[in-house]
């Protein structure tokens, strides 16, 4: 008898609902599964200050090591959590069917009804995100705008109390939370445009573990992977990390997919816009070829500013 595949999972609740969305897919081909959960560096230090190259595996290092260790044999992530350097002896064995990537903006009730581009000047707008800032500075330069700390229910409480007056969201998050009335309006691209690879799922196997790759594999999304593949190859190549400001998602445009990517700096004066129609046989070189595109429009004098902080916020917890 097949023992039950363990799927290790960070412990909130987001991510518990990710996990449990991936044993539904299991059970749907019959194969019985567990969670065991983990709290990782990003869970217990997201207070601190890091290096920018730290920020790169707070979401994943205690699972991907759990998985090197046998104590799973599979690891559920988001996919936008997860490092654009190969982890050694470890591999995405699928991306199952997307969900919404967009970002949506949350608002107290004195604002709810308001559209992001009437906000009145000096609305506060908390976010934790240094894509979500640099964006909302290039776009709306009359907002306030603050680093919000806290997981995701944190955030949203200050909203609540009139910490601040907003925040921005992913919408994936709060679909899957089953929290969408909180979802004041949904920011669309390309001309907002979220993490790259954001809302979609990574299932993480041990490279050796042959089995356990066949019996996942089949919840690969080919769409989901192609996608998302341009969009962290766009990441990798600018060499960002998850305190990035950079920001991807390949759209649908008639007959054609577009990858769109952008990047702002951190004070918001200067927005770059780049994009190509999607190649689905060479995903990658597409990614490659925006960012080099953004890269020739000055986008490596607004990445070596943010590297040359001696430390920034960590990733805040979903």
């Amino acid at each position: 008898m097949r023992r039950a595949l363990r799927i290790a999972t960070r412990a909130s609740e987001l991510a518990l609902r990710r996990a449990r969305a991936v044993q539904a897919m299991l059970a749907a081909r019959e194969i019985d599964s567990e969670l065991v959960t983990f709290r990782t560096t990003g869970d217990k230090h997201f207070e601190e200050m890091l290096p920018p190259a730290g920020t790169k595996t707070v979401f994943t290092k205690e699972l991907e090591a759990a998985l090197l260790k046998n104590k799973a044999e599979i690891a559920v992530h988001g996919l936008s959590d997860v490092s654009t350097d190969p982890a050694p002896g470890l591999a995405i064995a699928a991306v199952p069917a997307r969900d919404d990537p967009r970002d949506v903006i949350v608002l107290g009730r004195q604002l709810e009804a308001t559209p992001l581009g009437e906000l009145p000047r000096g609305t506060r707008i908390g976010t934790s995100s240094v894509r979500c800032r640099s964006l909302l500075r290039a776009l709306f330069p009359d907002l306030e705008v603050v680093h919000l700390r806290g997981d995701l229910p944190t955030r949203l409480h200050k909203v609540d109390d009139g910490q601040v007056h907003g925040t921005i969201v992913a919408a994936a998050a709060l679909h899957r939370l089953e929290a969408s009335q909180r979802i004041a309006a949904y920011l669309e691209p390309p001309w907002w445009l979220p993490a790259p690879a954001q809302g979609a799922i990574a299932i993480q196997v041990r490279d050796d573990d042959v089995s356990t790759r066949d019996l996942v594999s089949p919840l690969d999304d080919h769409r989901a992977r192609l996608d998302t593949a341009a969009e962290r190859a766009l990441l990798a190549a600018l060499e960002g990390g998850l305190q990035s400001p950079v920001a991807a998602l390949v759209v649908s445009a008639t007959e054609r997919r577009v990858l769109h990517g952008a990047i702002a700096d951190q004070q918001g004066r200067e927005l770059l816009r780049a994009e190509l129609t999607m190649d689905d046989s060479q995903p990658e070189l597409v990614g490659v070829r925006v960012a080099n595109d953004l890269r020739a429009k000055g986008a490596s004098r607004i990445l070596d500013a943010l590297r040359g902080a001696n430390r920034i916020a960590a990733p805040q917890p979903d």
